[in-house]
């Protein structure tokens, strides 16, 4: 079950813990992918807190956001690079990606078998795929005020076991979001501290979320048959958002349960 774009929106860019939650993770991938020169940087499921460190020198950035969830204009201020999109079939070329985030896409989808066929399908030749989900042992997967805490965590067992099943290669596997889900003051004061003092604790029990970056195999193991895309090919620039969310869209489990603010407007 996706959360809605709205939600995710109020809670990344209007809100303290939102705010703190994407400095840490994107800290973490900044360290392990410093620079994007002349390459083709993909986000699926809402990686754009993630993705603006790439938009200067990458050749292509895009957003893809599934339907379940809808779509936003990203990045403010620029011409937009979000694009909505079916969940299992992408409107990219085989083997264009060289780095592709997965964010609030996996643990949320209800095909991920599909989803995984679809990712090592567009991931290139020596391109890399970062998967990003709520970790079961942490804190942040048992709170729902957060996103982490809607859609199925894992163990980095479980994590890495389902991407070899899909001729994924782990290549590392780390973890973020060593503070504490809460939106008190001395939390998020400290915030920068549990994040340098969590990285020298085991990783896989401490941290909110996982984050495993892989490659993918020459020839796929576990592949589902692919059927012909409809979708048209969108790397090649993008002006405009695609689709808008859907009016008279259902209120979202966070909504539902409080745990984001009220929905708001760019």
């Amino acid at each position: 079950m996706h959360l809605d774009v709205h939600d995710l929106r109020e809670f990344y860019y209007r809100s303290a813990l939102g705010r703190a939650a994407q400095k840490a993770i994107r800290d973490r991938l900044t360290t392990l992918w410093p620079e994007a020169k002349g390459q083709t940087v993909v986000g699926f499921g809402f990686a754009v807190p993630l993705l603006r460190p790439y938009l200067g020198a990458a050749r292509r950035v895009t957003a893809l956001m599934p339907g379940p969830q809808g779509v936003m204009a990203w990045p403010a201020g620029m011409p937009n690079v979000s694009v909505l999109c079916e969940e299992t079939r992408w409107p990219v070329e085989t083997g264009r990606v060289d780095k592709l985030v997965v964010m609030h896409g996996l643990e949320t989808s209800e095909e991920p078998a599909a989803l995984l066929s679809e990712i090592h399908r567009v991931l290139g030749p020596g391109g890399r795929a970062l998967f990003i989900v709520p970790n079961r042992a942490g804190l942040w997967s048992s709170r729902d005020e957060t996103p982490f805490g809607f859609g199925r965590p894992y163990s980095l067992g479980q994590l890495e076991t389902q991407l070899r099943d899909h001729a994924f290669i782990t290549e590392s596997a780390g973890a973020a979001l060593y503070q504490p889900p809460s939106s008190r003051r001395f939390w998020r004061r400290t915030a920068p501290m549990w994040e340098r003092f969590g990285r020298n604790l085991p990783a896989m029990l401490a941290g909110g979320v996982l984050l495993v970056e892989v490659s993918k195999q020459a020839q796929a193991g576990v592949m589902r048959p692919r059927q012909p895309s409809r979708s048209r090919n969108i790397l090649e620039g993008l002006t405009a958002p695609e689709a808008h969310p859907v009016a008279g869209r259902e209120e979202s489990p966070l909504a539902a349960r409080g745990g984001l603010a009220a929905r708001g407007h760019s």
